[in-house]
């Protein structure tokens, strides 16, 4: 009795499992540019020129919007790159809690805590961050602090080379050490 009673409710279940009249569907996408083409997870990827290794990114979601104008990529949970010398040695790092990347334009936008360390290990902070890969400049009309082995800078704007060595702050603030 036990044994029958076990497939009757197996089979009451398996009927009930296999009605046709049940549908899974999905909304149809309208706009193609609103989703991204790549949405990958945990990622890490080497970025040669001329065969040589010159970057690392390192990013935990990274969207590529091919469809949208203009064309962009998309870091929502930050990213962490760092740029190699001749030898594969970090010769300097960026890290960033969001960056976005026009790739027509070749012009990133990095926020949220974003901080650098150049080749001299003197050590960047600011909110934002703009990086033109054409012209290879970076530059922020945001507060930036740069904190040198002796000293730490102060200012509202900021223009440099893309190595972060050569730079200029428009409005520096704070107390600065002159040599006489």
């Amino acid at each position: 009795m036990r044994e029958l009673l076990v497939v009757l409710l197996g089979s009451l279940l398996l009927l009930t499992a296999c009605r046709g009249d049940v549908k899974m569907t999905a909304e149809a996408v309208e706009d193609r540019a609103s989703m991204p083409g790549l949405d990958a997870s945990v990622v890490t990827t080497l970025i040669s020129d001329s065969g040589v290794t010159r970057y690392r990114i390192t990013t935990q979601t990274w969207q590529v919007y091919d469809k949208a104008t203009p064309v962009y990529w998309e870091f929502p949970d930050g990213i962490y790159l760092e740029k190699f010398n001749p030898d594969l040695e970090i010769d300097t790092w960026l890290r960033s809690d969001y960056a976005y990347y026009d790739e027509d334009a070749q012009v990133w936008e990095l926020r949220g805590h974003v901080r650098s360390m150049n080749a001299d290990s003197e050590f960047f902070e600011t909110p934002q961050l703009f990086w033109n890969q054409k012209t290879e400049r970076l530059h922020s009309d945001s507060s930036i602090s740069i904190t040198r082995e002796s000293s730490i800078i102060q200012g509202v704007g900021f223009d440099s080379n893309q190595e972060l060595t050569k730079y200029t702050i428009l409005n520096p603030t704070g107390v600065f050490p002159v040599k006489e």
